[in-house]
């Protein structure tokens, strides 16, 4: 794909539990929309039913061209990972990370993985 395709690709998205979303909105990543029904972000906790983290993350992967990274917490891409291991495209970057109270583990890491096996790892 050339760059052009991907020139309108200026914000991050995140996934996420409550103090994850928080920081990365008080670092400046928020958008919502001018009507205020669309946005760059989810809070996720344990009543937020996977059908809810699985649409949204079907919407900032392919029905938005304006996102070009998708933060996700790596316990709220545990919910989803069969969702989360087929994802395969370049834009947006997808990146688990960790939370404050779900270290990060490397084994679970989809692309990592899927770089590991690249080596022969």
């Amino acid at each position: 794909m050339s760059s052009v395709a991907h020139k309108d690709r200026n914000l991050l998205a995140v996934i996420g539990d409550e103090d994850s979303v928080t920081g990365l909105l008080l670092a400046g990543i928020g958008n919502v929309d001018k009507d205020g029904t669309r946005r760059n972000f989810l809070v996720v906790d344990t009543k937020t039913e996977v059908s809810k983290i699985e649409e949204v993350f079907q919407e900032y992967t392919v029905d938005r061209k304006d996102i070009a990274i998708l933060l996700i917490n790596q316990h709220v891409a545990d919910r989803i990972r069969p969702t989360v291991d087929k994802y395969e495209q370049a834009f947006p970057a997808l990146l688990e990370i960790p939370s404050k109270d779900h270290p990060y583990d490397p084994a679970k890491d989809s692309i990592l993985k899927r770089v590991q096996k690249m080596f022969g790892d």
